[in-house]
This record gives structure tokens, C-alpha cells and sequence, in this order.
């Protein structure tokens, strides 16, 4: 029987193959939704989209992109801010 716990929508059904052949199924946490831009609410581009425990293990070049504003902004509200500040 399956526990109260892993009868919600939280938790993924994964199918995983034993050593011994048999498929049995494990339960494992969601991955969180993507990152939205700060500005528009557009999912942003070049940003990961997983579980807090694996973001950490990998490098910060890998996480966002390496451009002004990247990781908070998308490229298009990122241009538009640039343009508009060289303008004043």
C-alpha cells in the first residue's frame, strides 16, 4: 500500500528497474516551476529548473546567464532597459 504521503499531486511517479529486473515504482519530489522574468512574467531562458539540493552543486556559469540583469530579466526587457538608460 502506497502512504498517505505519496498519495497527493507532490510527489512524481517514477518507474525504476531493480537489479533483480523487476520495475518498481518510486516517488520523488516535483521539479519547481521555471523562473519568470521580473519585469514581462516571461520563463526566462538559460536558467535551470531543479531542485534546491542539485542548484547548488552546480557552477554559478551554469545556473543563468552571464549578461547584465541575467537570471532576473529576459533578453528583451533586458535590451529595452539598456536603451532606455543610455537614453537619459
Amino acid at each position: 500500500m502506497v502512504s498517505g504521503k505519496h498519495k497527493s499531486k507532490t510527489y512524481r511517479k517514477v518507474r525504476v528497474k531493480t537489479p533483480g529486473g523487476r520495475v518498481t515504482i518510486h516517488y520523488r519530489k516535483r521539479k519547481p516551476g521555471k523562473a519568470k522574468c521580473g519585469n514581462c512574467g516571461k520563463p526566462l531562458a538559460g536558467t535551470i529548473r531543479e531542485r534546491p539540493y542539485k542548484i547548488q552543486n552546480t557552477p554559478k556559469t551554469k545556473k543563468r546567464p552571464e549578461r547584465p540583469y541575467g537570471g532576473v530579466l529576459c533578453s528583451k526587457c533586458t535590451r529595452e532597459l539598456i536603451k532606455s538608460k543610455a537614453r537619459k
